[in-house]
């Protein structure tokens, strides 16, 4: 199986099942919960969409030493297939929050009850295969990223020649919410979020998180890079070729150093010239992006403070013609009163003016 273009996406409903197993079960501090999860595969993706619990037990002091239900597996994996034929186990999961030595022995019991379709680039076809997909929840994340980490087992083929051993590799895992699951995580999202926060502060937030995820990831490697310098553990020459990669990625933006200098002796002056240009683009165009955030910041307060005194003249006028309007209307009123009270004048006078008959 072509193990390094495996995918593995990660249904929410699944970190909800696993949340829901360890809280239920009030699991003390430095034990784990163990489950299986179902799913499907899609070319060289595993879609993990569903889970179920295990009744597991583990000794503290000897890890080679647990139970696992068999007849449960058996027993749910019919009862699910009645649900839904489509998922198929593709492996098991444990609330971590790391690997441990017992996970390879575990990982070889699901081995007969795992089995799935994969697709193998080499061939364009596909074929079937039942190594297990250990996915690891960490129920008490305290940093940053995805709190999932996807695992599967490998013969390693040693540098020195010695006999192989079974192994765990890492996979890229994502998660990834199907339509109908949408609704649900933007509901229970609302809960999470702060309602009064704006977006300018939920995008600062989100850099911030990632700004402090890549620390972490630069503190691992250095830990890691330490350890091998110190013979502590093996040379990894795949891990090294990527960390090269990475490095080559990076631009120069630091003055040439002394090896460099000395490399290209005869061109020292067009090595420095290209370092200071790269420098001198880099801050150019970082003072343009500040600037253009600075004018725009500076017309979106003139356009509002426009809008405000646009609004106070509205509001001016339009009480002003209110007032004139009620004037007029008392004027009107008053005029009014002043005919009726003359016709009534002139009327008493008429009356008063007729000539009285005599008897």
């Amino acid at each position: 199986m072509s193990v390094s273009q495996e995918n593995i996406t990660v249904a929410p409903l699944v970190l909800l099942s696993v949340l829901d197993h360890y809280k239920r079960t009030n699991t003390p501090e430095g034990k784990r919960v163990v489950g299986v999860i179902l799913g499907s595969t899609s070319k060289s993706t595993i879609h993990v969409t569903n889970s179920f619990a295990l009744p597991f037990e583990e000794d503290e002091k000897n890890s080679d030493v647990w139970f696992l239900d068999h007849n449960y597996i058996e027993n749910m994996n019919d009862m699910c297939k009645k649900i839904n034929a489509k998922e198929k186990i593709v492996g098991w999961y444990h609330s971590g929050p790391k690997l441990k030595a017992s996970d390879l022995k575990i990982n070889e019991i699901f081995k007969k009850y795992t089995s799935y379709n994969i697709f193998n680039s080499n061939t364009g076809s596909y074929s079937t295969t039942s190594n297990p997909l250990l996915l690891i929840v960490d129920v008490k994340q305290e940093g940053v990223g995805l709190a999932t980490n996807a695992y599967i087992s490998v013969e390693q083929v040693k540098d020195d020649g010695s006999s192989t051993e079974r192994t765990f590799i890492h996979l890229p895992c994502s998660i990834e919410a199907e339509e109908a699951e949408e609704i649900g995580v933007e509901h229970l999202l609302k809960d999470v979020r702060d309602q009064a926060a704006g977006g300018l502060s939920i995008r600062l937030t989100a850099q911030l998180r990632s700004l402090k995820g890549l620390q972490q990831k630069l503190q691992h490697i250095t830990n890691y890079l330490t350890k091998v310098s110190n013979n502590e553990l093996p040379i990894n020459h795949t891990i090294l070729g990527k960390l090269q990669d990475v490095f080559n990625l990076l631009p120069n933006l630091g003055s040439p150093d002394d090896d460099e200098l000395s490399a290209t002796s005869a061109n020292k002056a067009e090595v420095i010239r290209s370092s200071n240009s790269l420098q001198k683009a880099l801050t150019v165009k970082t003072n343009d992006e500040l600037m253009i955030i600075y004018i725009s910041n500076l017309v979106r307060s003139i356009i509002a403070f426009d809008n405000l005194i646009e609004n106070k003249i509205q509001n001016q006028k339009m009480h002003e013609k209110l007032s004139s309007t009620e004037k007029k209307t008392g004027d009107e009123e008053e005029h009014k009163e002043g005919d009726e009270n003359s016709e009534e004048n002139n009327r008493k006078e008429t009356e008063n003016s007729k000539p009285t008959s005599d008897k």
